[in-house]
């Protein structure tokens, strides 16, 4: 039986290594926020013990790799499968990254340097096969981090206080070696969106002041994942709807 031209069982085989994948990303999620290294005996044996299954991650993992391998499908040569194999890489530091960034309100610099620098050589892998590729993705390196780095400089000096940390500033610089130009101004624009949506829904309900931190970094791996699987010229037409209030 075959899916996308892709037969059933390597559905089988992303969704399992997608759940396993999925539970190593609470264990280095637990292990940024205790500061403890990755790669290391004591912090796994720690972990074992201590900790359950998390069977949200392993789930969200699993569908996250089923779906990726259902919307590219699998092809005989390297380069054919750069797009599967990047986001099959970046998905799990993408939730990483979120759940860090929720529960500590940061977004560790290891892991943003680890994102930049897989980020970096498939820029280059893309090199061999079509320049123009690694140079648009080098140019979604310097508008994700440019834009929100302008932002966050504005926001001290208006406010007088940042108005992001500089880890999500990072963190688009790098993700954009991913996505390129486009998608990336695409996700600055969708995160703003849905953290505005989102923190408004939350003062409502919390009852909280416009004071209250709101860690920025879900918003962007959420706009992250949108911009993986929809693509770019409906995610283009929504948002001119939304922001031209249907004049579009």
């Amino acid at each position: 039986m075959y899916f996308n031209d892709v037969h059933i069982l390597y559905y089988v085989l992303f969704a399992i290594i997608g759940g396993i994948i999925g539970q190593f990303v609470d264990y280095c999620s637990r292990c940024f926020l205790k500061e403890q290294k990755i790669f290391s005996k004591d912090s796994f044996f720690r972990y074992k013990k201590a900790v359950l299954p998390n069977y949200i991650l392993i789930l969200v993992n699993a569908v996250i790799y089923i779906s990726i391998l259902y919307k590219f499908g699998l092809n005989t040569n390297l380069y054919s499968n750069l797009n599967i194999i990047k986001y099959i890489i970046l998905t799990p530091m993408l939730l990483c990254a979120f759940v860090v960034d929720l529960r500590a309100q940061i977004i560790p610099n290891r892991l943003n340097l680890l994102i930049f620098e897989i980020g970096l050589i498939l820029v280059f892998l893309h090199g061999f096969s079509n320049i123009n590729i690694a140079i648009n993705m080098l140019l979604g390196m310097l508008a994700g981090g440019g834009i929100f780095l302008i932002i966050t400089l504005l926001g001290g000096l208006i406010a007088g206080k940042e108005a992001m940390g500089m880890g999500d500033v990072k963190l688009m610089g790098a993700i954009g070696l991913y996505f390129g130009f486009q998608n990336i101004i695409v996700i600055s624009v969708m995160s703003f969106l849905i953290g505005a949506v989102v923190s408004i829904i939350y003062m409502i309900i919390k009852r909280k002041s416009t004071n209250t931190y709101i860690p920025f970094g879900p918003f962007i791996v959420i706009s992250s994942f949108i911009t993986i699987f929809v693509p770019f010229n409906i995610l283009f037409t929504i948002l001119m709807e939304i922001f031209t209030l249907g004049m579009y």
